[in-house]
């Protein structure tokens, strides 16, 4: 009896010490990686680092002081760097001390055809030029943001790269606003130029700062989080005629106004709205040249916006077929012409659950939402296809400023509020950390 009751207390006491060693093992890792510290470190660079990206933006395609920027930063940390990608696109690798996963952050480089209306020291004077017009350059979407917050992340996990379990590619994209015409750029360039052909990451994630939440507020949604975005042009042919005498011609004109009230009913009465919203809006119509003359044709041009990508090819369809017979009633002819853009961005549900607690130790409940659908898009998109995804809304509206009407991004006056960086800094840090330990 004594040998058993000796048996037991050996028993606990060595559950009791292992569960202790387990337990100061968890506690002891997590000292190791200090990301709040580690991206406090890094604050005043990265702020010094967006602020001259901010002074100097370039256009899609045309990243190329900024690109060198960041590439010179790479190799400063002891990073494998590539930049013979999609133009401009940079990209590192870094190894980290223990064998492992290899997980990928992205940031987006370029700038808008947009003239700045804040009032910086560091403003931007740029100019450039834009489908043939002289514009001003703006960093009005916040990508110089995303830019130098993911040069601090690169700078703060290379200080413990020996206590990462696997290895991180820091993805820098050229062209999220769209590649100028004729040519192709973004994420889309990047994997068809093999970005993910040699190795592809287990998870990517992303963020973008936005002015309609507060400073320091994240916003993580699960699912389908951006729309999807097709353009269209549709060409309504008639026949010209004087206009006293309409008989003798074919009005493309009033067709094309027929186009438009039938085109508004495929979201209204076409398509279920319950399983995912969607949106079709025309923004240009034109057509003609004098009051009294019938032209020969009409060109419509809009866009395409939805959640669900089943809906999305039935839209398309429903949109060229619209169009197609209500011409033909009239006696004119319409082509629909359709080019594609991004496609729905969805974040990874199993990928969210896992990461969510990470952004919820960041910045505490309050300060964590899930934001509404938004009807914007994003070429993150064509990443999340390949592997699991998850991109995220930083707040960059100040203190003081009600955020519900704040200047939006792509707006000349959009501003960004820098004590913002610290934390998109360690967000993506942490999330680094957490998906290779």
């Amino acid at each position: 009896m004594l040998r058993i009751k000796n048996f037991i207390l050996f028993v606990r006491f060595s559950l009791a010490a292992f569960f202790t060693c387990s337990v100061l093992s968890v506690v002891h890792a997590k000292e190791l990686i200090d990301t709040k510290s580690l991206a406090q470190e890094v604050e005043s660079e990265v702020i010094s680092w967006r602020r001259d990206l901010h002074q100097y933006p370039e256009l899609s395609n045309r990243e190329f002081r900024t690109s060198k920027i960041i590439e010179k930063h790479l190799i400063s940390l002891g990073l494998d760097v590539r930049t013979d990608i999609a133009h401009t696109g940079v990209v590192g690798i870094l190894k980290g001390g223990n064998s492992g996963p290899l997980i990928a952050l992205r940031a987006d480089m370029d700038a808008l055809p947009v003239k700045e209306e804040v009032d910086l020291s560091f403003a931007s004077k740029a100019i450039d030029t834009y489908r043939g017009q002289k514009v001003g350059v703006m960093h009005a979407c916040g990508h110089d943001t995303h830019v130098a917050i993911l040069m601090g992340v690169a700078q703060s996990l290379v200080k413990v790269k020996e206590h990462l379990h696997g290895d991180v590619m820091f993805i820098f994209q050229p062209a999220e606003e769209g590649a100028p015409s004729g040519e192709e750029g973004g994420a889309e360039l990047m994997l068809k130029e093999g970005l993910f052909s040699e190795r592809k990451p287990e998870q990517i994630f992303g963020l973008h700062v936005t002015s309609s939440m507060p400073t320091g507020m994240i916003g993580l949604r699960s699912g389908p989080a951006m729309a999807s975005e097709d353009s269209f042009t549709i060409t309504v042919s008639g026949k010209q005629t004087h206009g006293s005498r309409p008989w003798n011609g074919v009005d493309p004109i009033v067709a094309a106004a027929q186009i438009i009230n039938g085109v508004q009913t495929i979201i209204s009465r076409q398509v279920d709205v319950t399983a995912a919203p969607a949106v079709v809006s025309f923004g240009a119509i034109n057509g003609g040249i004098r009051s009294n003359i019938i032209p020969d044709k009409v060109e419509l041009i809009g866009t395409i916006r939805t959640f669900d990508q089943d809906m999305r090819a039935d839209i398309k369809k429903r949109l060229a077929n619209t169009a197609s017979l209500i011409a033909e009633s009239m006696g004119a002819s319409a082509r629909t012409v359709i080019q594609q853009g991004y496609p729905v961005t969805v974040n990874d549900p199993e990928l969210v659950q896992k990461m969510e607690p990470v952004l919820l130790g960041v910045v505490g409940e309050k300060m964590l939402i899930e934001p509404g659908l938004i009807t914007g898009a994003e070429d993150f998109s064509y990443y999340a296809l390949e592997t699991p995804g998850m991109f995220f809304f930083l707040g960059v509206t100040p203190a003081g400023t009600d955020y519900k009407i704040a200047p939006s991004n792509h707006s000349p006056r959009f501003y960004v509020d820098e004590s913002a960086f610290v934390i998109g800094v360690e967000a993506l840090t942490q999330l680094a950390v957490t998906s290779l330990r």
